[in-house]
């Protein structure tokens, strides 16, 4: 918003001052600190009022016992994540930008699906919330409207490439329409649910997304940018750059809520935060055709997932367990590790993946 008042400021003596305010580097780090500040401060009003309506965790009564505590802990942080999100994006972005204003309408509606499950849990009192086939079906909805709407308002030729970053050109493949949707539908609904489900122990999804959405602002920037984009041999794609605004609103708003996510936490962030999180990154490595990379960010996400995967396959085969419990962060709680402990060094873990993903560029 106010790139658009500065933009137009008349006056001589304001005039290179309006040029520096509407810096991509300025507005960067202004995002970054309001929604830090915006979250801080309203983080403890909201935990406030949760505890007085009772609007707190359900646990699951096949968890871990230790996780029992957790119980009355206040839930849908997202609330506050999504609302610093974006109010500082809207204040410090070029809302003509397309991508902008794209990845906004579609996060609101895929942080309905959260909402949603998160009310369910409270109201009935259930740590199931909504069933999966439900939350499969309404999120693949969503995605598919999202994906139509994305596919008929950006430039098709280059959203239908599949780049592979492993050589030393750009390697690209022309999708035809159906292929195309399946992979950007299962990025979607793969990432988020997988972020979904790793945000099980205090701060241990929040870090992660601050990682790869610093992963994400620095591949933004290289897209975006002409001169770079031939020197790493990558994609160019116009106008990628103001995508940073939005990453650095997720790192900025993911660093104040961290401040009362950490262990022991006093908040947690519910579906409505980890789903809407887990799609907007999903989203932004498609806009800039780094979904191989990105992948490699995730990869903690995705090992969580695969942990899930092989419990129930394991399971179903005869009836005995791969791990003590799935997700991969529960069968290491039953093994003696501490919470703490197996939070940071899944922070590490998943630092280190997307510092890999950057150097193969």
């Amino acid at each position: 918003m106010l790139i658009i008042i500065f933009k137009y400021l008349k006056l001589y003596y304001l005039k290179y001052l309006s040029y520096f305010l509407i810096s991509l580097k300025f507005r960067s780090i202004m995002t970054l600190l309001t929604s830090f500040f915006i979250t801080f401060y309203l983080s403890p009003f909201f935990i406030y009022f949760f505890n007085k309506n009772k609007i707190s965790q359900i646990i699951r009564n096949d968890g871990p016992i230790t996780h029992l505590k957790k119980n009355n802990t206040p839930t849908m942080g997202g609330i506050i994540l999504l609302l610093s999100i974006f109010f500082s994006v809207f204040f410090w972005s070029n809302l003509s930008n397309k991508y902008i204003s794209y990845i906004i309408i579609s996060t609101i509606l895929y942080s309905i699906i959260g909402f949603i499950d998160d009310y369910y849990k409270i109201i009935f009192n259930n740590a199931k919330g909504l069933s999966s086939y439900k939350k499969i079906f309404f999120q693949s909805l969503v995605t598919i409207i999202i994906i139509f709407i994305f596919y008929n308002k950006i430039d098709k030729f280059y959203i239908q490439q599949l780049i592979i970053p492993f050589f030393n050109k750009i390697i690209k493949f022309h999708l035809n329409n159906i292929i195309y949707f399946i992979i950007v539908y299962f990025i979607i609904i793969g990432i988020s649910n997988s972020v979904n489900l790793t945000d099980g122990l205090d701060g241990l999804v929040i870090m992660p997304i601050i990682f790869i959405s610093l992963g994400l602002a620095i591949l933004s920037y290289f897209v975006g940018d002409i001169y770079f984009s031939k020197y790493f041999n990558i994609f160019y794609i116009k106008s990628a750059k103001e995508l940073i605004i939005i990453c650095f609103s997720i790192i900025g708003s993911g660093l104040g809520f961290l401040w009362f996510n950490t262990y022991p936490a006093k908040i947690f962030m519910g579906d409505i935060g980890s789903l809407s999180l887990g799609f907007i990154i999903s989203i932004i490595s498609i806009i800039i055709k780094q979904e191989f990379l990105f992948l490699i960010m995730c990869g903690v996400f995705i090992l969580e997932s695969i942990s899930v995967i092989i419990q129930i396959i394991k399971f179903k085969y005869n009836k005995k367990r791969f791990f003590l419990m799935a997700p991969l962060h529960h069968h290491y709680e039953l093994k003696g590790l501490k919470e703490p402990c197996i939070i940071v060094r899944f922070w590490i873990i998943s630092l280190i993946l997307v510092l890999i993903s950057l150097t193969i560029i």
